[in-house]
């Protein structure tokens, strides 16, 4: 059954995920499960099933407190809780597959740890995942990076998606001076200009059209910038309350690993990111 999950440790981070997979479930029309993996902390060697049981106690009052507040942020919303032991990012990982949205909570921009799940979930979902940054600006504006690939079709799917039940603009971002960012890696493009232009913002419209037809009350706005994506949409997003970006571009080769671009809007954009999920094949 569709809904939105969240992560939920009592942090300020994952209050903040928590206030926004809220509202997101309430304009969704979706179920909300608050999900809390608490984990015994030492070596297994060193189990105590006592002191074990008031971990788990302590894992439970504190969902009982998200779940409160999420009741209390979306009153209409049906609010369900998740208690699970283990790996925050394999439990999120695992229950998020038939969800609409995963959502979790980051660290300040270059303050995210290697292995955050804020990094390791959106490499290994099968559905979109939200990222909420505390640094959100709040003018309503989402920026969607587009390169014609299918990956990105995915992102400007959300992207229009999140604009339109929030009432936002959308910009959709082409940075196309990198090699693998132009659709074909055709490198003669690099030495006209005028050609680069023209045929990259080809490929920028036609990938917007079909969602200028879906959605036509969204205020939307194309971008061709002659950067590289990762400069190109860094820009964007200082402007932005959303980044919505495909989990790997066009030149990327990994499945289980983020692209170059997403993995840095991770770590250092100003704004809260999503990621899209490529589409299978």
């Amino acid at each position: 059954m569709s809904h939105v999950i969240v992560g939920y440790d009592g942090t300020s981070d994952s209050e903040r995920a928590l206030r926004w997979a809220a509202e997101e479930a309430r304009l969704r029309r979706l179920p909300l499960t608050v999900c809390h993996v608490w984990r015994w902390p030492y070596p297994i060697s060193h189990i105590d099933y006592e002191g074990e049981a008031i971990v788990r106690r302590m894992g439970e009052h504190l969902l009982d407190q998200g779940v409160a507040l999420a009741r209390e942020l979306a009153p209409g919303v049906d609010v369900r809780k998740r208690l699970e032991k283990g790996n925050v990012h394999a439990v999120l990982v695992h229950r998020g597959r038939d969800a609409d949205l995963i959502v979790i909570g980051s660290h300040a921009p270059d303050e995210m740890p290697v292995g955050s799940a804020a990094l390791r979930v959106p490499a290994r979902a099968e559905r979109p995942v939200v990222v909420v940054r505390s640094a959100a600006t709040r003018n309503g504006l989402v920026v969607v990076g587009v390169d014609g690939s299918a990956g990105a079709d995915a992102a400007l799917a959300l992207g229009f998606e999140e604009a339109a039940l929030r009432g936002w603009r959308l910009r959709a971002v082409y940075g196309c001076w990198e090699p693998g960012a132009a659709r074909g890696g055709d490198l003669s493009l690099f030495g006209d200009e005028d050609k680069l232009r023209h045929v990259c913002g080809a490929v920028l419209e036609r990938a917007v059209a079909p969602w200028l037809v879906k959605y036509p009350r969204v205020q939307a706005t194309t971008s061709l910038v002659l950067k590289s994506p990762r400069e190109a949409l860094f820009e964007a997003a200082e402007d932005a309350t959303l980044t919505v970006v495909g989990a790997r571009g066009a030149g990327a080769v990994e499945r289980l690993s983020l692209g170059a671009t997403s993995d840095a809007l991770l770590k250092h954009a100003p704004c809260t990111v999503a990621i899209t999920p490529n589409p299978a094949g």
